[in-house]
């Protein structure tokens, strides 16, 4: 999460290249598990942000364009590691 963060700094295009591709895994990580929970909303979401982060084909957004969504999406993950899970009503 933090990671995002700090691409707003100016650091070698190496760092970005690094934070590109742990985001890639960890969005793959986070669909996978939202697909485990039957969350198909929750995957549709992360497969795209891992698709959007992919560090094999550059998607050229422009620094300031790249800023607002590493600031959006970091702030998303931040609100969603503190979201309280919803209970599930067993029968």
């Amino acid at each position: 999460m933090l990671e995002l963060f700090s691409c707003l700094l100016p650091m070698p295009y190496g760092y970005f290249q690094l934070v590109r591709f742990i985001a890639f895994v960890g969005f793959i990580y986070l669909a996978f598990d939202a697909k485990q929970r039957n969350e198909q909303n929750i995957f549709i979401i992360f497969v795209v942000l891992a698709l959007l982060f992919q560090p094999f084909f550059k998607v050229a957004l422009g620094r300031t364009l790249w800023n607002i969504v590493d600031v959006v999406v970091g702030i998303c993950l931040i609100i969603s590691a503190f979201k309280k899970p919803e209970k599930v009503n067993e029968l």
